[in-house]
């Protein structure tokens, strides 16, 4: 399988590597230094999950997982948690993974180039929170740091970049990178995380509403510094 991939990538102009065990994949990023992983999350022996983990501390390459049926659809869960940008179940189609690869590897590119005008855009302020964009800090009423884990940052800049308006779950799942409709409940998870750093109260939240049937609205303005 790893050699059909493979030849098919090169085929359609991309250079790429195949490893066989865990411990041969740190050096292939090392030396490689690949722009996406594809990982199978069935390594025989070696946990795909922990691969995963190893490689997020290490790097943020982009990374699709592979898995089988629906059995080990608490393996996705974990791996787009994780980290992992998309996945694709086993049987599956190599001009599939191809449009995958291609599709990760466009919103790579269009998230850096997002990234970059966030640096320019400077501070913003809502309530009586603060948040500077150029260091991806924000800071509360007493200007005390308060950290975002990635997640958290890219939702709370989809919520600043449309405040006071209802965002459907897809559009956010969008915004955090993270897609298909199976998963909606990753977004109901990084807003609970968000409403707790936030929130004065995150059992009855105010700054972060649940819009019913549509997802959910930011009810502050935001001003820019």
């Amino acid at each position: 399988m790893r050699h059909l991939v493979t030849s098919y990538l090169e085929d359609h102009d991309i250079r790429a590597f195949a490893a066989g065990r865990r411990d041969e994949v740190a050096g292939l990023l090392a030396r490689c230094r690949p722009d996406l992983v594809v990982l199978d999350l069935r390594l025989g022996q070696d946990d795909g999950l922990d691969l995963l983990r190893e490689i997020r501390t290490k790097s943020d390459v982009p990374v699709i997982i592979t898995t089988g049926h629906r059995r080990d659809e608490i393996d996705r869960v974990v791996g787009l948690e994780l980290g992992a940008d998309d996945y694709i179940t086993k049987p599956f189609g190599l001009r599939e993974l191809l449009a995958r690869i291609r599709a990760v590897l466009r919103r790579r590119e269009a998230g850096q180039t997002v990234a970059q005008r966030e640096m320019e855009k400077g501070r913003v302020r809502f309530g009586n929170w603060q948040l500077d964009r150029r260091n991806r800090l924000l800071t509360n009423s007493a200007g005390e740091p308060v950290s975002l884990s990635k997640g958290e940052y890219a939702l709370l800049i989809a919520f600043l970049n449309a405040p006071q308006r209802p965002l459907s779950r897809e559009h956010l799942l969008q915004a955090t990178r993270i897609h298909e409709d199976v998963f909606d409940r990753s977004i109901d998870v990084q807003v609970l995380r968000l409403r707790r750093k936030l929130e004065q109260d995150p059992s009855t939240p105010s700054l972060i509403r649940t819009e019913r049937g549509v997802g959910y609205v930011f009810t502050l303005p935001v001003v820019q510094v």
